[in-house]
């Protein structure tokens, strides 16, 4: 009888399958499509994100943000009239390059960690961003608060590192 129902998929479209074995089905579809492609080789050691590697990726989040808002400034400076006007554009160019070749660095570390992030998703006052750390997925909520706090800390502490250059009391 079976053969019967086999080839005619009415029997395929009746058949019910659970949740919990439809997950294990991908999943292990998933598994033997992953070996195949890695050539049947041993499994890659999947490990979580180590609180460095949490703070990689938060400064990588904040740093742009940071960034974009010393941009901003510089325009406005450079827009203004102010006395001067000369001396704060140049300040905030510096701040900028000090911020571009930071983020520069946590890209960097990004690669060589096996870590990429994907573009953030909005939910009312959370920011998300997924991540993929070294074959494990997860993601980085924060708020927009801890978010805005966390770029005036972030120039906060690029100005004050440019104060004391210019006073020759800072290294670089």
């Amino acid at each position: 009888m079976s053969k019967k129902l086999s080839g005619n998929g009415l029997w395929e479209s009746s058949r019910m399958m659970l949740p919990q074995h439809k997950e294990q089905s991908v999943s292990a579809s998933r598994q033997a499509a992953g070996e195949a492609a890695a050539g049947g080789a041993a499994h890659r050691t999947v490990s979580p994100p180590t609180a460095k590697d949490i703070e990689v990726i938060r400064s990588y989040i904040i740093l742009p943000v940071a960034l974009e808002i010393v941009e901003k400034k510089n325009r406005e400076v450079e827009m203004s009239a102010q006395t001067f006007k000369a001396l704060y554009a140049a300040a905030t160019k510096v701040l900028a390059q000090h911020i571009r070749g930071d983020i520069q660095r946590y890209r960097k570390s990004l690669l060589e960690q096996g870590i990429r992030i994907f573009e953030p998703s909005m939910d009312g006052l959370d920011i998300r961003y997924r991540f993929v750390c070294r074959g494990m997925e997860d993601e980085f909520t924060m708020t927009r608060d801890y978010l805005k706090s966390q770029v005036s800390l972030a120039i906060g502490h690029y100005t004050n590192h440019l104060t004391a250059i210019l006073r020759g009391t800072g290294k670089r």
